[in-house]
């Protein structure tokens, strides 16, 4: 008897799972869209010099891999909301599961939330910069970089970036 108990107790923790993954329940309605369907999803970010060039430069510092770098750009927040991939209003509603992908020329990546960003929300400080120790970026670094000065390590700064994509989460 206690063996039976023993057997039966995973079977019946079990169940719920397997209701869980029934592929019935996306033919019914039951898997919701995380974001109204009136808002795109990817957005694809121009990282075009003439995108950037009616921002406003920032000069900022930022430590990575044991050396201090001052560097010019422009805030990814700004950026974004150049694109349209983020409102210039405090976040609401569907922006607040979007998230942001950075991508690398050799395929690193580096992900915020668009709450992270947002002035009223995290109002992390991110910068794409383009120029750094008063020289453009050199061709193992850029053309562009991110930069987030207050990340304690700089594991998403990252360096060849190549593109910038907004997506809703699933």
């Amino acid at each position: 008897m206690v063996r039976a108990r023993h057997l039966l107790l995973p079977l019946l923790l079990c169940l719920p799972l397997a209701h869980a993954q029934d592929p019935g329940d996306h033919a019914h309605g039951a898997h919701q869209r995380a974001s109204s369907p009136s808002d795109p999803s990817p957005v694809v970010v121009s990282l075009a010099p003439a995108a950037r060039a009616a921002l406003t430069r920032h000069t900022v510092e930022a430590e990575a891999h044991g050396r201090t770098l001052r560097c010019e750009g422009v805030s990814l927040p700004a950026l974004l909301q150049v694109s349209g991939a983020m409102p210039d209003t405090p976040l609401r509603g569907a922006h607040l599961d979007r998230y942001v992908l950075v991508t690398a020329r050799d395929g690193y990546r580096a992900v915020f939330s668009l709450g992270e960003l947002d002035a009223t929300l995290g109002n992390r400080g991110v910068y794409l910069v383009d120029r750094c120790d008063d020289a453009p970026l050199d061709a193992a670094s850029g053309p562009l970089r991110l930069l987030v000065p207050d990340d304690a390590r700089p594991a998403r700064g990252v360096r060849q970036v190549e593109g910038i994509t907004v997506v809703a989460a699933p």
